[in-house]
């Protein structure tokens, strides 16, 4: 209906309308068993619809919907949830068992139909040691789940069958319900006319009542008496008819009015036909009427999707759905993703394996794994086992990724595909900083990549997303703090080193946190003893970086020294880190909110020569993260 509204809407100016113009609101064909349809082709990019639209004639290639389902073990299971139109649900299983059983597709061990009520689902479970991709590209090359249809457009025209473009499709059906308009309102005005005709005669009978009367009396028969009154008041014979038709109840007062207010409507529908008739803009006006109670009465959602990518371009992400998950990395190396149930995996107090990250992601981003030596390596979040890591669970990231069980992972991150437009930022634990382009980050590879240059005797222990406009702060362990404007630091490439970004006191000083500056939010500090406070930022000068910092907190003792810091907001979750592996989780509420040159108060319990050593918070996605803080 959108797309013969525009039609019309063009009428005076139907040259200019094109076949782009109408595929805005006509996408392509829509079958009622869904499907996907690829607009272009992938040798030539041609937009295949927008051709067979402009030739009347064409061919278009459908596939199934498919997506991937994780398993146990590593292994997959492909999803079918939509076939192409006409494609028969039972010998397509057929074919493929057949396809299985004459070793033309590996790696299918298990098909069944878990159809129902709700919808169709075809499972297909795969073997551990083959990739879904692989399989479903060979599903599609061997099966009906990717068919060919030819799209003609022929219809019959005055009578004989004509091959249509889509524009002149459409302005043929246009015209059509013109001239329907027309006859109607022919039609109506015709009826009307014939009807008023009939009540002048009534009225003038009721006001000529008597003399009526008296000549119907001295008629001898009905045909005498209808010629008298056609030649005493020049009545049709239609009229004639009708006065001696009509019964006397007609004569009351009330009858009178209910004529005569007749006379008026009709002859008010008579000039609006009459005047409908002369315009052809008002009849255009009814038909664009008509097509709206259309719309609105029967418009449904599009059941095909139309994708405008070549038919063969198939990639990880059109097979894999999006979930929220949590993504938990942990101090020996293994990684491991849950489903996001609402709130974070519970990290227990004597975890198995102490944690590092607790990442929200979607199954559909990329996991960056950054080590001390400034290696870092990406990983596909989809494929990553289930588990939570300090539990036990999951996959070294030596198993999973090019890194190798000597690379200490310290930092990781989840990238959605649409996050190039943002920064990396780094921090170590001589006080050096970075910043590096989104853009520049290799996607999933076989290598690993140097993310900084790291120093003999310095080693990478942050890194967070920016947007290029926010504020850092660094954190020492002698419990200073700067804060400084990310745009001090240039965007650099992978390989290079970093520039100073605070300067460190004397003796093992060194960094404890990195962290970006978010509105209305607080700094947590805790020391190696477990004492934490929270300070607003505001207490935070902005200054140029490289420079001392301000203090950030007192210490209960010479030797004290800060262990981390984080920014938060109140009701935030933190996890504190000892070094037997203990952990604690607590809201950022449970830490008093004090000043800066004050001392924290204790919030964890350590035992014996226990510290705790590190402090992080769950991260959200990056863009996510942003808007929350």
């Amino acid at each position: 209906c959108d797309a013969l509204i525009y039609v019309l809407d063009n009428w005076r100016k139907l040259d200019s309308v094109t076949v782009e113009d109408l595929t805005r609101f006509i996408q392509g064909p829509d079958f009622p068993t869904g499907g996907i349809i690829y607009r272009r082709t992938e040798e030539e990019g041609e937009d295949v619809i927008a051709h067979a639209y402009g030739q009347g004639r064409g061919k278009i290639k459908m596939r199934a919907r498919v997506h991937v389902e994780e398993m146990s073990r590593s292994r997959h299971r492909l999803v079918v949830t939509e076939l192409p139109y006409q494609v028969n649900k039972s010998s397509l299983i057929e074919r493929i068992a057949q396809l299985v059983r004459d070793g033309r597709i590996e790696g299918i061990t298990d098909l069944r139909d878990e159809s129902d009520r709700r919808g169709m689902r075809l499972v297909i479970e795969l073997t551990r040691t083959v990739e879904p991709q692989q399989v479903l590209a060979e599903l599609f090359r061997r099966t009906q789940m990717e068919s060919t249809f030819s799209l003609i457009m022929l219809a019959l025209v005055d009578g004989e069958p004509r091959l249509l473009t889509l524009k002149k499709a459409l302005t043929t059906y246009l015209e059509h319900r013109q001239v329907i308009v027309t006859r109607r309102s022919q039609f109506e005005l015709a009826r009307a006319k014939e009807r008023a005709h009939i009540l002048e005669g009534l009225l003038t009978a009721l006001d000529n009542l008597d003399e009526v009367i008296d000549l119907i009396r001295r008629s001898r028969t009905t045909d005498s008496a209808r010629a008298n009154l056609r030649r005493q008041f020049k009545f049709s014979r239609a009229q004639a008819q009708a006065i001696l038709d009509m019964q006397l109840k007609r004569l009351a007062a009330l009858e009178r009015r209910k004529i005569q207010d007749e006379y008026k409507e009709k002859k008010r529908l008579i000039k609006y036909f009459e005047g409908l008739l002369r315009s052809p803009k008002k009849i255009r006006g009814i038909v664009h009427d008509g097509l709206l109670a259309i719309r609105e009465r029967y418009a449904d959602p599009r059941r095909t999707q139309v994708i405008d990518a070549g038919q063969a371009q198939l990639t990880a992400d059109d097979l894999t759905l999006d979930e929220p998950v949590w993504v938990a990395v942990s101090e020996s190396g293994l990684v491991a993703r849950r489903p996001d149930e609402g709130k974070p995996p519970r990290v227990p107090s004597r975890p198995k394996d102490a944690p590092v990250a607790l990442l929200a992601a979607s199954t559909r981003d990329t996991l960056y794994l950054l080590s001390a030596n400034g290696k870092a390596a990406a990983f596909p979040i989809h494929q990553l086992p289930e588990g939570v890591a300090w539990e036990g669970a999951g996959s070294h990231c030596a198993d999973l990724t090019p890194l190798t069980r000597r690379d200490t992972v310290v930092a990781a991150l989840a990238l959605p595909p649409s996050s190039e437009g943002g920064y990396l930022l780094l921090a170590t634990q001589q006080g050096a900083v970075k910043r590096v382009a989104l853009a520049d980050l290799p996607g999933v590879s076989t290598e690993s990549f140097v993310v900084i240059g790291v120093e003999q005797d310095d080693a990478l222990g942050w890194a967070a997303v920016t947007t290029g406009g926010d504020q850092v702060l660094l954190v020492t362990a002698a419990g200073k703090a700067i804060r400084f404007k990310e745009d001090e630091v240039r965007p650099m490439g992978l390989a290079a080193g970093g520039v100073k970004g605070i300067k460190l006191g004397g003796g093992e000083d060194r960094v404890v946190a990195m962290a970006v500056a978010r509105p209305r939010s607080d700094l947590l500090v805790v020391t190696q003893n477990g004492q934490a406070k929270r300070t607003p930022l505001s207490e935070y000068p902005t200054q140029s970086r490289h420079g001392q910092g301000v203090l950030t907190t007192r210490f209960a003792a010479p030797d004290a020294r800060l262990a981390g810091a984080c920014v938060l907001q109140a009701s935030d979750p933190v996890v504190l880190v000892t070094k037997k592996g203990a952990a604690k989780t607590l809201r950022a509420r449970n830490a008093p909110r004090m000043g800066r040159a004050t001392r924290g108060q204790a919030v964890i319990a350590l035992r014996g020569q226990d510290v705790v050593v590190s402090a992080f918070v769950p991260l959200l996605q990056p863009d996510a993260d942003n808007d929350k803080q």
